[in-house]
């Protein structure tokens, strides 16, 4: 069956998408050539390093300006998926990765696994276990950008001065409460899961797809690369995420 069909056939259908979605909007992987990890040490993203070490937190408000400075924006891949939240046909979509380029596109329900770069938020003064224990402070990132260009290459919590850090998840670091049952919920809810441009290595993340099959919903894969999934899926498609969906919901 193509996948116009089973887009046509589903009433649920429910996104989840990981790092190949990003790279086709111009985001560079982290492993890739050029790649963040090419010109910063893999181990400044770890929690309690940039608890511990002020000149882990200066070096990461120079890799999330860094991040932003080349402009960058939704694909096909995320305007296909809003397209169907929009038309009623899909309750929303998971998502790995931190750029925000999902509700940029249009989604209004977007369950963001590891986080958010777009936000900045206070995470306590010495949280530990990978906790983040702040005041429940938090403002968009172009605040952290404005007081590191003020002068201040480690921004503190203006309200209780605990460390301000990305919004993300960082190695080491537990995913924020909630998350991973809401995205469990939203697979639950799917007839047809979409898998797009995710690898489904990592783990709580990959198993996603167990808990839609579990519930009854078949699954589609669209990645360049095979998954440790592809045997499950009713169909497997090798491609680029934003042009094969972007053409199947322009289809429909």
């Amino acid at each position: 069956m193509e996948l116009v069909d089973l887009l046509r056939e589903a009433t649920s259908v429910v996104g989840f998408t990981g790092a190949g979605v990003s790279t086709e909007s111009g985001i560079p992987d982290f492993r890739s050539p050029g790649g963040v990890w090419t010109r910063f040490d893999p181990r400044d993203f770890e929690f309690d390093r940039y608890v511990e070490d002020r000149e882990v937190r200066v070096r990461s408000w120079e890799m999330r300006r860094e991040f932003f400075a080349t402009p960058f924006a939704p694909n096909p891949a995320h305007v296909a998926f809003a397209r169907l939240e929009q038309a009623g046909r899909s309750p929303g979509v998971v998502t790995q990765n931190i750029d925000g380029l999902h509700q940029e596109a249009g989604s209004r329900n977007v369950v963001e696994l590891h986080g958010t770069a777009r936000r900045v938020m206070c995470i306590g003064d010495a949280p530990t276990l990978g906790q983040p224990d702040g005041c429940g402070w938090e403002m968009p990132h172009e605040w952290a950008m404005a007081q590191v260009d003020a002068g201040d290459p480690d921004p503190h919590c203006p309200i209780c001065g605990g460390l301000v850090k990305s919004a993300t998840v960082s190695f080491g670091q537990r995913l924020f409460p909630g998350v991973v049952d809401a995205a469990a919920d939203l697979a639950r809810s799917a007839d047809l899961l979409v898998v797009a441009g995710s690898s489904l290595q990592v783990y709580p993340a990959a198993g996603l797809p167990l808990e839609a099959l579990a519930a009854g919903a078949s699954l589609v894969i669209v990645n360049d690369e095979e998954t440790p999934f592809d045997d499950m899926a009713v169909l497997v498609v090798r491609g680029r995420a934003g042009e094969v969906l972007g053409a199947a919901v322009e289809a429909l």
